[in-house]
């Protein structure tokens, strides 16, 4: 059992990472039918929240069927941060997590998200006065460091740790790598295994199949994994690496039905919980995610994103089960998509 604070948590949970545009309620609730244990909201800015933007304050919706789940809120002034604390409590999630990670430019450059990593003085204030503002357990996400010359994680985790943070997610790359290249991990298997820390320590980055997960699980010795990108138009990554880790066993890729019920449960969720329009918006940019590997279906996928009645799109997608009832989608590596230049934010 891994617990943060009070909340309890299996051996090794597997955690979705908050990423803007993606992890909203439809897509959390499909992770969490897949066996996601823990799950972030996308993540909120503190100046938002206080000014009290519409946009933000969406972002608060949470539902018992999630939990636990955290909302993540990112901001580089102490006042900010701790007033958006307390208006975070009021929604009464599980867990409040401070992003000390995103690295794009808009926020890092701001002096939020990974741009606190350039001052770690500043970083321990943020996450104090978080932890002083609420009486949720505040945990952090964050990266080896600013660049290559200052891979301050180390330091990081154990000053975090004595103002007070319950865990710590630590996403292999540095804020310069954005997302490129490979997550190096050694540096959040020293942070495991520092003698000091206490709080479970959660490894991110690059983390696509059960054979993954498994690896660095035994190789890293961290608490549990948050995974991201590999879980964008594929919440079974979740079931299907709990099931690896529990059997040896690899689970057969998701069947064609499979990925048609998702298409339409994930609409139905975006519009019930937005509005026809701004839901039916929203899917079209997920469908490629999930019908990918099914031959010739470009036009199927040009048509869908054509259409504006809930009615129509499911229509559509019972004619896409019925073409392909017969085909077998052959596993492949699960793609990690490039999110920061794809999709938008990852926080």
């Amino acid at each position: 059992m891994v617990k943060i604070g009070p909340i309890e948590l299996p051996g090794f949970p597997l955690l979705l990472a908050p990423m803007e545009d993606v992890s909203d309620p439809p897509f959390r609730a499909l992770c969490k039918s897949n066996g996601a244990d823990l799950m972030y909201t996308e993540f909120i800015s503190s100046e938002g929240l206080i000014r009290n933007a519409i946009q933000c304050r969406k972002k608060l919706d949470i539902f018992e069927y999630e939990r636990p789940v955290g909302i993540q809120i990112f901001g580089g002034d102490e006042d900010s941060l701790s007033m958006a604390a307390q208006i975070v409590e009021v929604t009464n999630p599980d867990l409040l997590d401070i992003n000390f990670g995103c690295p794009v430019k808009k926020v890092a450059c701001a002096g939020a998200g990974a741009g606190v990593l350039k001052d770690v003085d500043l970083m321990v204030r943020l996450t104090a006065a978080c932890v002083k503002a609420t009486s949720l357990p505040v945990t952090v996400k964050t990266r080896l460091g600013w660049d290559d010359s200052s891979k301050n994680i180390e330091e990081v985790a154990e000053r975090l740790q004595d103002a007070g943070i319950q865990a710590l997610t630590i996403h292999g790359r540095t804020r310069s790598q954005l997302y490129k290249g490979t997550a190096d991990w050694s540096l959040i298997a020293k942070v495991k295994e520092n003698p000091r820390i206490k709080i479970p320590i959660f490894g991110n980055g690059d983390i696509n199949s059960p054979q993954m997960a498994l690896e660095y699980k035994n190789r890293y010795g961290v608490d549990g994994i948050m995974i991201g990108r590999a879980a964008i138009g594929y919440p079974w990554i979740f079931r299907e690496i709990k099931h690896y880790l529990n059997t040896g066993e690899i689970l057969p890729p998701p069947t064609v039905a499979e990925r048609i019920a998702v298409c339409r449960e994930h609409l139905l969720r975006a519009v019930n919980w937005q509005s026809q329009r701004v839901g039916i918006n929203e899917m079209r940019g997920r469908y490629a995610n999930y019908l990918k590997g099914l031959p010739n279906i470009k036009d199927y996928r040009a048509k869908l994103v054509r259409l504006d009645e809930v009615d129509a799109v499911l229509e559509l997608l019972d004619e896409i089960q019925q073409t392909y009832a017969s085909y077998e989608i052959e596993r492949s590596p699960i793609e990690i998509i490039d999110y920061h230049t794809k999709a938008g934010l990852l926080g």
